[in-house]
């Protein structure tokens, strides 16, 4: 079976070459809280009917170059799946720390806040008067914080989403930690709120201690939608059974799917468009 990780390193490494000469898409900025502003790359796709606002974990803060490309962050799961997404016909919009926020620490302890839903809602309705169509939100790591508090506060309108996607959501946090936020989880928002269909990815060789995969169908047990799915991706080049770390919550590690990008993009496709992942 290892011969076929070699046309799709191919692929994604294209994909990349492309995106540094082309760029990554328009850069868009809309006025957010407290006179501030949030920028976001919309990335369109052909024959698409769907859209997807992006949201990378850590702090969030990417300082997007004036062709869209993530200056920071950029080796991110949702940064790669990007252009595999648009091949599949979603547009995309990777969305920016808000302009009081740019620095390492980034969003915080903002991403629960009612404030941020509110910021969020505002990128949604504008994606969505663009392709006139539906729009889903995903979060990855922390990013998963922000997008299940939007989906949970923002119900109905042009500002809410249609769908969410959490990827190696945050399910255990540290309240011995300095700052407060760290002990933040998906469950500090109430996730029986969220009334769209919901889909959590984890991975079962995830060690990383704030998102242990064995866990996401916690997630799914307290949202009870209609249309809910929790996802276990398994393989890669690293195998299950190491002691949980925060190491494991870097990039090429199993909690950011390291090569598995193809896969993981081809079944948010198929739930966005109303299958299985």
């Amino acid at each position: 079976m290892r011969y076929l990780l070699i046309p799709i390193l191919l692929v994604v490494s294209t994909a990349a070459n492309a995106q540094a000469t082309e760029g990554c898409g328009e850069v868009v900025t809309i006025p957010t809280h407290s006179g501030t502003t949030t920028r976001y790359a919309f990335a369109p796709a052909k024959d698409a009917k769907i859209g997807l606002v992006m949201l990378i974990g850590g702090g969030g803060y990417m300082n997007l170059d004036d062709k869209g490309c993530p200056r920071l962050l950029s080796r991110n799961v949702l940064v790669r799946m990007r252009p595999l997404l648009n091949e599949a016909g979603i547009v995309t919009a990777l969305v920016d720390a808000p302009s009081d926020m740019k620095t390492e620490e980034g969003l915080g302890g903002f991403r629960i806040a009612s404030g941020h839903a509110e910021d969020l809602g505002k990128v949604i309705a504008d994606l969505r008067a663009r392709i006139n169509g539906p729009v889903w939100i995903v979060g990855h790591s922390r990013g998963s914080l922000s997008a299940a508090n939007t989906a949970a506060r923002l119900a109905g309108g042009p500002n809410a989403p249609d769908g969410v996607i959490l990827m190696s959501p945050m399910l255990v946090g540290d309240h011995g930690a300095r700052k407060a936020w760290v002990a933040h989880t998906v469950f500090s928002t109430d996730l029986s709120d969220i009334k769209v269909p919901v889909l959590v990815i984890g991975h079962a060789a995830d060690n990383c201690a704030r998102s242990p995969g064995s866990q996401i169908g916690e997630i799914v047990a307290k949202t009870k939608v209609t249309r809910q799915q929790a996802a276990t991706v398994t393989g890669g080049p690293i195998a299950p059974g190491r002691a949980q770390s925060l190491a494991a919550c870097e990039p090429r590690e199993p909690h950011d799917f390291v090569d598995q990008q193809d896969e993981v993009a081809a079944g948010i496709v198929r739930f966005m468009r109303g299958g299985n992942y």
